[in-house]
Formats: structure tokens, C-alpha cells, sequence
């Protein structure tokens, strides 16, 4: 009789099911008045199997300003390490910063991004890596509506024979073109940031020359 209970619903933390929650409704669709949170995490690789998050720092956008006073930055307890790559993110295995396990950088993770779109620079790996770290939870993938750096400042790059139109652009790239300062590069908090700064006037860009709305973005 195993059968009969095969489609009940299993039994979520409520931290997940308040944050599920709040998509029930449907998200603002305008690409100025919408809250956005463009986030970063710096991890001990890029194996979404054995690698895990070192440190996640994200930052909202809202009504078209980088509201810093909110900026997010957690740095998770490091049961896996790598040495390897310390010279790319700097945090070493022991330093001195109160560290959370993984599972409460993502219940302060969930309850500070909301129903916001997320934005990030290649925001694939990102959001796999906080995807993988649910599964280990066992909850489900997040719900927000992702939009990546890389392929809007792709989008506002003029058509040409001399462009490669499928190039993938690092975000020292974006940084350079757009003058932004790179002290705090490959820290979360400091990638967040200049990842904010490039994708407003990116979308600015795209707002004035090429009418883009919300929809175009999330089309990229």
C-alpha cells in the first residue's frame, strides 16, 4: 500500500515554506520599480559535487539605487578547503571571521533575498552552487527569477563582423569599461558591488538605445 503515499507532500523547515510563500503572487514587471539583489559567492573550487561556499555577499537594488546600508555578507563555516585557490578569494582556512554553518548562511540568505530577481556575473555557477547547498538541505531550487550580468552587457554590445556576438566577458571586463574601481575585487561583498554598479548602467544602456523592458532581460 506504499502507493497511497507516493504524492504527499513532504514536510519543508518553515524557513522554506515562508519563503516559498512569496510566490504566490506575481512579481513587479517593471524594470525600474522592480527589487533586484545582485549577489557573489566566493568558493573552494568550481566541482559542485565537493567544492562548497566560502563566502556569499550580495547587495539590493531598489527603485534604481544600490541600497549599501543593506549590503549581505556571510562567511560559512569551511569543512572543505583548498588552499589552492586562497591566492584567488584570500580567505584562509582559519581566519578570524564569524562563520555560519551552510545551513544558516541559507536561511539568512533566503530571508534577505525575498521574491527579488537575483542578479550576477555568470550567475550560473552562483546560483547552482546555493542550489547544490539546498539539495544537501534536501529543499527544493530557488524560485527567483535570475538575470545574468554577462549576457546583458553582451546585449548591448553593437553587431559586428569584428565582435565575436557569442563572447563571454569576465567582470574585469565589464569593470574596465565602465571605469569601475577594482580594490575590492574576488571578495563576495566587493564582486556584488561592482556587479550592481555595471549591470545598472548596462540596463540603462539597453533602456535608452533599445527600449528593453523586464521580459527582454529575463529573455537573454
Amino acid at each position: 500500500m506504499k502507493w497511497l503515499f507516493k504524492n504527499k507532500d513532504k514536510s519543508y523547515p518553515e524557513y522554506w515554506t515562508t519563503y516559498e510563500s512569496l510566490f504566490t503572487t506575481q512579481n513587479q514587471d517593471d524594470i525600474h520599480t522592480s527589487t533586484y539583489v545582485v549577489l557573489d559567492t566566493e568558493t573552494t573550487g568550481f566541482n559542485y559535487d565537493k567544492d562548497r561556499m566560502l563566502c556569499i555577499g550580495a547587495v539590493k537594488i531598489i527603485d534604481g539605487y544600490i541600497d549599501v546600508s543593506t549590503a549581505f555578507e556571510i562567511y560559512l563555516k569551511q569543512d572543505y578547503f583548498d588552499k589552492n585557490t586562497v591566492k584567488i578569494h584570500g580567505i584562509l582556512k582559519n581566519d578570524k571571521f564569524e562563520t555560519v554553518s551552510e545551513e544558516e548562511a541559507i536561511i539568512l540568505l533566503l530571508d534577505y533575498i525575498k521574491d527579488s530577481i537575483l542578479v550576477a556575473h555568470h550567475a550560473f555557477f552562483d546560483i547552482n552552487m546555493i542550489n547544490v547547498a539546498l539539495s544537501r538541505l534536501e529543499l527544493p531550487k530557488l524560485k527567483n527569477e535570475v538575470l545574468d550580468t554577462m549576457l546583458i552587457f553582451r546585449a548591448t554590445r553593437i553587431k559586428s563582423n569584428l565582435i565575436d556576438p557569442n563572447k563571454k566577458y569576465s567582470l574585469d571586463e565589464l569593470a574596465e569599461f565602465y571605469d569601475i574601481d577594482l580594490s575590492d575585487r574576488h571578495t563576495a561583498s566587493g564582486d556584488a558591488l561592482i556587479t550592481a554598479i555595471a549591470f545598472l548602467r548596462s540596463i540603462h544602456f539597453l533602456v535608452k538605445t533599445k527600449a528593453f523592458t523586464l521580459k527582454d532581460l529575463l529573455k537573454l
